[in-house]
């Protein structure tokens, strides 16, 4: 009986919890549209005159330092690690030795590849001083040399194949991770070692439309890391994406040298901060003084102090809640900047603050 009674309250307390929610949204929705009814049966809006201001162009961003070179490298031959002479952590040169591989099964594939090669030769002088007499037919001799070719070429995998049993790094950098270990038997695909290179970054921000169409690659710019907040950096736009991404954004990439200490890694946090100069004042537009949005070039333009008059525009660059505007307004004219969805051309209103 009593599970009954706190049931029956429970709904009646949720009841009254509703109808108290709905009178409050109604009450705020009918404060928002009480400025519409304001005046003398006009539609109630609010203006903006046309100005010229200055235009700043300059904007900051921030993204994420990668290394210039960066790479996770594999053995291409089969056998044992028997030297390895870097740890994580160690600076190498381009060229240097990192590791050696166990090079006896690949020293024996050389000599016999070598063996091969000498033995296709004779074969080659014997069967030319033959043709000469008429002993052997062109074919025999053809034959001859293809078969030389060929030997060649395996003598020449094979001292490929020899040579990279000495494990060297492709770059200049530092030994982020060795994954190998002395005595460690090794196949084609196993990874060894990754290499990265810091001494120079690469900023990869993302920047809008209206950002990207102000930048160019060779563009100077200046960066900082909320690490380092007392040191500048200099970079150079080296990459600007010809295609936007899932978001409408453009990739950009931005190179840098590093400090001397390479004081920067890669995975931090970086601000690039683009500057331009100064421009010469425009007329300018809040972006609310749109229909819609800025693409559909339509405004509502105040005339005689009462009469909204819908124009036609050309709209130029954005800057924050600005928008400059090329042709289709002069200064000192008045433009709708709220309540144009209440508006048709040529429909009264009232101005209010």
């Amino acid at each position: 009986m009593k599970r009954g009674i706190i049931t029956v309250v429970t709904v009646i307390a949720a009841f009254v919890l509703i109808g108290w929610v709905l009178s409050n949204n109604k009450k705020k929705n009918e404060a928002k549209t009480a400025i519409v009814a304001q005046g003398s049966g006009d539609v109630a809006v609010r203006t903006a005159a046309i100005t010229k201001t200055s235009v700043d162009l300059d904007f900051s961003v921030n993204g994420n330092f990668q290394a210039a070179q960066q790479l996770t490298f594999s053995a291409e031959n089969s056998g044992r690690i028997t030297k390895i002479f870097v740890d994580e952590g160690s600076h190498v040169s381009k060229g240097q030795t990192l590791a050696i591989l166990d090079a006896e099964s690949l020293s024996a594939d050389l000599e016999a590849a070598q063996a091969s090669y000498q033995t296709a030769l004779r074969d080659q002088e014997r069967y030319s001083s033959s043709f000469a007499t008429g002993g052997v037919t062109q074919q025999q001799l053809d034959q001859s040399k293809l078969n030389t070719r060929n030997a060649l070429t395996r003598l020449q995998q094979a001292r490929i194949k020899t040579g990279d049993a000495n494990i060297k790094a492709p770059f200049s950098g530092i030994i982020n991770k060795r994954f190998i270990e002395p005595g460690a038997y090794v196949a084609p695909g196993n990874q060894l070692f990754q290499l990265v290179d810091v001494s120079k970054l690469k900023l990869a921000v993302t920047v809008n439309e209206s950002q990207v169409a102000n930048l160019k690659t060779g563009d100077q710019v200046r960066i900082k890391s909320n690490v380092f907040p007392d040191k500048n950096f200099t970079g150079k736009i080296t990459f600007i994406a010809p295609l936007a991404d899932n978001s409408l954004n453009f990739p950009v990439e931005i190179q840098l040298t590093n400090n001397a200490g390479s004081e920067l890694k890669a995975g931090m946090y970086g601000t690039a901060i683009f500057e331009f100069p100064s421009q010469a004042p425009a007329l300018t537009v809040p972006r609310t003084a749109f229909v819609g949005s800025v693409s559909s070039n339509r405004i509502y333009v105040l005339e005689s102090g009462k009469v909204a008059k819908t124009r036609k525009v050309v709209a130029g660059r954005v800057t924050g809640d600005q928008v400059e505007i090329l042709e289709g307004l002069k200064e000192g004219e008045t433009v709708i900047i709220s309540g144009q969805i209440n508006l048709t051309d040529g429909t009264k209103v009232t101005a209010v603050k």
